[in-house]
């Protein structure tokens, strides 16, 4: 089916902000005496700060009461650090351009609570160019469970089969296919080679290489 909408993850895709996730974070945890490797991190990439913590915290025998609590400390640090620190990915400013002057619907679609959307938003300039912008942060599943893009979708009006995402991990590549939408990959630079982005439809190192002929290839 042609192409008349694209998403776009945030985390990792459009701001540095998966370092300073992993800051907080490492600060938080250090509060209950949990120290995470960057392979331990790369585990849980992806997934939303509710189930990040939850699982981390039950790996090392933290009370399940204090899960929300720990949560709540995680993501007032992340956005405060991601306020000051984060920084554009390479090649937004082309991405947005590119589907601007298609004039595709364009939407959001996260697993980072909606506070992180607004901020985006405004940050980036966009606020008067997103149809639709969607977080998991309420729902009963996050990625890798497609509702979220499923959601994103519904509220622009189109079919998911006529929606381009564009994801930086592994869940969201998931939950982006199982959504039945074309994927776009743009990993890490330490993980691109890793074999599962072979699930894409196309990957690449930076949004600032996507154009017309990708485009083509993927809008048939």
């Amino acid at each position: 089916m042609k192409k008349s909408a694209v998403i776009f993850d945030i985390d990792g895709l459009l701001i540095n902000s998966e370092p300073l996730w992993n800051k907080a974070a490492t600060e938080i945890f250090r509060q209950y005496g949990i120290q995470l490797t960057e392979d331990q991190y790369a585990i849980t990439t992806g997934l939303r700060s509710k189930e990040f913590v939850a699982y981390w915290l039950h790996q090392n025998q933290v009370p399940a009461s204090e899960f929300e609590r720990a949560e709540q400390k995680l993501v007032s640090l992340a956005i405060d650090l991601i306020d000051k620190e984060a920084n554009l990915m390479p090649g937004v400013e082309h991405i947005f351009k590119f589907f601007l002057e298609k004039d595709f619907k364009m939407g959001l679609a996260t697993s980072s609570p909606v506070a992180l959307i607004e901020w985006v938003k405004d940050k980036l300039g966009i606020r008067s160019f997103i149809h639709a912008s969607c977080s998991a942060q309420h729902l009963p599943f996050a990625k890798p469970h497609p509702q979220v893009y499923i959601d994103c979708a519904a509220a622009m009006h189109v079919s998911p089969l006529s929606c381009l995402c564009f994801e930086d991990s592994f869940y969201g590549m998931i939950a982006a296919k199982a959504a039945r939408m074309t994927c776009v990959v743009v990993p890490s630079a330490d993980h691109i080679k890793f074999e599962y982005w072979g699930a894409a439809d196309l990957k690449l190192s930076s949004l600032q290489n996507f154009g017309a002929l990708h485009f083509d290839m993927l809008n048939n």
